[in-house]
């Protein structure tokens, strides 16, 4: 009988310190035994946005504790850990930076194996997690600070068909609601002003659909909004609750439109493919946004492919995503040493040219 694979996931690469501990024995569906998560939504609050030197010194302090927590929850103790799976990037350097450390010290004090896991690819393999998709399939990545659409291959081999040259959604929410006057996150604040919204009220723009392909722009729409907000403002005075809601609800239409004809787009490529199961999976923080989600549902069902996304847990960042990126780099082979470096940028199609310029530190992404 094959002995279960304990792995302890670390994950710090925006405002999120996660901790969590998964175990897979054979090929039976990996189970998470512990998902602990410190959010800094109240730190960074005051700021209008994530400042990240406060977010490394929060994920300093709160790393061990995470590690304690999920321990505690899955009833375990170090000892019983067979690897340790770390964000190595892409992300804030400083947060990131914070994980491996620790993981680089938890690895070398147990002498049990380290692997760097890339974020993104947490994000793209967590249908397999929840649902054990088979490859390949297509993933749609949509987050704070990413938004790409990939074909999904094998666990370290992607092809990117298109992505954000701009501001990511969840980046163009975020930025709405500063403008709006709402709470951080944006995502959350945004979806539920719109919900008592007019979304024909403005006609904002739907950039780049009247162009081949499937990147994404987001940025003018940001700007869209900006203008339709001074325009009622320098007409009556300031927003009423009313406008406010229109405001969100037109934004979010917009955003809901580019990313139901670009993930068409998407799906047609992929299924040229002929995948045996074909599906969209689709992961990242504003996967959590209802409104999108019942779009690309039924887009899917116009292109014959089946949908999942994560439960609303793991589609922002965690560390039991890490922790089955890691498990698969592991079961492959891979295995990485004290020179595991934290990485700002690390793009997950290698092969595709930059969509955000280069430099130095290579490929934004």
């Amino acid at each position: 009988m094959t002995k279960p694979l304990t792995i302890l996931g670390l994950e710090s690469s925006c405002d999120d310190t996660a901790a969590a501990v998964l175990r897979q024995s054979g090929d039976d569906a990996p189970e998470i035994l512990a998902s602990i998560v410190y959010g800094q939504t109240e730190l960074h609050a005051p700021f209008g946005g994530v400042v990240p030197e406060i977010a490394a010194r929060a994920h300093a302090e709160k790393l061990d504790l995470s590690v304690q927590e999920a321990l505690s929850a899955a009833n375990l103790s170090l000892s019983e850990i067979d690897a340790i799976a770390v964000t190595s990037g892409p992300g804030l350097i400083g947060g990131v930076l914070s994980a491996v450390m620790c993981a680089k010290g938890l690895s070398a004090g147990l002498n049990i194996p380290l692997v760097g896991v890339n974020h993104l690819a947490g994000h793209a393999l967590t249908p397999r997690l929840t649902d054990q998709v088979t490859f390949p399939y297509l993933m749609l990545l949509v987050s704070g600070g990413h938004c790409q659409f990939l074909i999904a291959h094998g666990p370290e081999k992607f092809t990117r068909l298109g992505g954000t040259i701009d501001d990511a959604p969840g980046e163009a929410f975020d930025k709405t609601a500063r403008l709006l006057g709402l709470p951080q996150p944006g995502g959350p604040s945004v979806q539920k002003e719109a919900e008592a919204g007019d979304p024909k009220a403005h006609r904002f723009p739907r950039p780049l659909l009247d162009r081949p392909g499937c990147d994404m722009s987001f940025s003018g729409l940001k700007t869209a909004l900006l203008r339709a907000r001074d325009a009622i403002i320098s007409e009556k005075g300031g927003l009423t609750i009313k406008d406010r809601a229109d405001l969100c609800a037109s934004f979010q239409a917009a955003v809901v439109d580019v990313l139901a004809e670009k993930t068409r787009r998407a799906l047609e490529v992929y299924m040229a493919e002929n995948p045996s199961e074909p599906l969209l999976a689709v992961a990242g923080g504003v996967a959590a946004n209802s409104a999108i989600r019942a779009r690309l549902e039924t887009v899917c069902a116009e292109s014959g492919a089946a949908f999942t996304a994560p439960p609303l847990a793991l589609c922002t960042d965690n560390a039991a995503m890490i922790a089955y990126a890691g498990l698969e780099r592991f079961k492959s082979g891979a295995r990485d040493d004290m020179g595991l470096s934290a990485r700002p940028r690390w793009p997950l199609d290698q092969t595709a040219p930059a969509l955000l310029g280069s430099g130095k530190k290579g490929a934004k992404a």
